[in-house]
């Protein structure tokens, strides 16, 4: 299935040749041609219209420069204009920031709003009022105090990553407030960051999220500007959560942490390892059905000092054994790896078999496991945190599964299973133990 189209309909009409533009605008009344400026249903993404249904809150979490600010004011200047009777919080980390960007900024409300509609804003108040009655308070979540008392019907927090001291208690009084009209909303707009209320609103029921990166708005970014950001940020960590908006957090409890893999992403990409490896694996987590998990398949050296590089993730979702198979030969046969060890768990001799069907020459070494993930991995954790693996790239799904692997059993990272984080396990432990050196008749440790 394809991906859905996020361009706005002037981004889709620019697309289209001039006869076809020519119609398209001929179909627009003669009064859109005096307001099309304000028109924000026609210059909007399709992912930053609120979403349809009964959601109590719509978290809107994405890089920087998406446009989050321009969607949270829109939604706030839709409400304000249909409904006087609106009484609407606006609440940012601190006051000057209330004011400066979600009212006086460049897609602030005074901004947007057409100037017939515009409305008056009142500082020492703290206010904004709309021609027809509307009303919008300014709040500061470092003053969580300043929203006990008043009453709205809904609300937009902005920047609730940032949230940090009374930050909790700032978004608790918020929701008090919450009691005028038929059915309170809050709109919260956000860059991703690991707080402890960033992790609630994820959660909270009823909760609409929407997620994107930057390029999704450059249309209206200068392109030297996504160049820059895209070489300095791009595959780090600090660019997964402030280009792409990805959620980057630690979970409580889990063997590997952001740091740890950070850690090893330096010692790997800063001229750490991998010069002269004597040794290369292809680690295999074969999966159990076509339509399951992935098969984990990931690249791994290691070099004359004891420095376990890792090299590559060619790990496929959702294929056939065939698929999955070429896939393995291929990452074999690129890194000239010296051996393939699989886990014979799932399948046994179907995915030997399967394997040497594809390539009758592939080294492969079948390794059977007795103990569970998590406790299969510890040992390779271990050598994480004493500094003797190395991440030759960024590999941002494996570095989410190994971040959900926990200690003493279980799995808290995204999908069912940690196929990729698995298929690391073994070849990292394969190359420290020496797993499948030498011949055919070499003893297979069982881990």
């Amino acid at each position: 299935m394809s991906e859905p189209d996020d361009r706005s309909e002037a981004e889709m009409l620019a697309d289209k040749n001039v006869a076809e533009l020519i119609e398209a605008l001929k179909a627009k009344p003669a009064k859109w041609f005096d307001t099309h400026e304000y028109d924000w249903p026609f210059w909007r993404r399709p992912s930053q219209a609120a979403p349809e249904g009964a959601w109590q809150l719509w978290l809107i979490m994405a890089g920087r420069g998406y446009g989050k600010t321009r969607a949270g004011a829109e939604w706030v200047r839709s409400l304000a204009e249909a409904d006087p009777s609106v009484r609407i919080a606006l609440v940012a980390a601190n006051p000057a920031e209330a004011r400066s960007i979600m009212v006086e900024g460049d897609s602030g409300l005074l901004a947007i709003a057409p100037p017939e509609l515009r409305p008056t804003f009142e500082p020492s108040l703290k206010r904004l009022v709309w021609p027809n009655g509307a009303e919008a308070a300014l709040f500061g979540a470092s003053d969580p105090e300043s929203l006990r008392g008043p009453q709205h019907s809904h609300a937009w927090a902005d920047e609730v990553g940032k949230w940090d001291h009374g930050g909790m208690a700032a978004w608790d009084n918020l929701m008090l407030t919450l009691r005028q009209g038929d059915a309170p909303r809050v709109a919260a707009t956000t860059t991703p960051r690991a707080s402890v209320l960033m992790r609630r609103l994820m959660s909270q029921a009823g909760a609409a999220v929407t997620q994107g990166s930057t390029i999704a708005n450059r249309a209206h970014l200068a392109p030297t500007w996504i160049g820059a950001m895209t070489r300095l940020y791009g595959g780090t960590r600090l660019g997964r959560q402030e280009l792409d908006g990805d959620m980057i957090a630690d979970v409580d409890g889990a063997l590997w942490t952001r740091a740890m893999i950070d850690a090893a992403r330096a010692r790997g990409m800063g001229g750490g390892g991998g010069a002269n490896l004597v040794r290369v694996v292809v680690g295999v987590d074969p999966p159990a059905s076509a339509t399951g998990d992935a098969c984990g398949i990931i690249v791994a050296g290691i070099d004359a000092d004891g420095l376990c590089l890792v090299l590559a993730d060619a790990s496929v979702e959702k294929a056939s054994p065939e698929r999955w198979a070429r896939a393995v030969a291929a990452a074999a046969h690129l890194w000239q790896a010296d051996r393939v060890i699989a886990e014979a768990n799932n399948g046994g001799d179907m995915v030997s078999a399967t394997l040497r069907t594809i390539d009758p020459a592939l080294p492969v070494r079948m390794v059977h496991a007795r103990r569970g993930k998590s406790a299969r991995a510890e040992p390779v954790a271990a050598l994480y945190e004493s500094g003797r693996v190395a991440h030759a790239g960024m590999f941002a799904a494996l570095d989410d599964q190994l971040c959900g692997m926990l200690v003493g059993g279980g799995y808290a990272g995204p999908g069912r299973s940690p196929d990729r984080a698995d298929a690391l396990v073994w070849a990292v432990t394969a190359l420290v133990e020496g797993i499948g050196r030498g011949g055919e008749g070499a003893r297979v440790r069982v881990v």
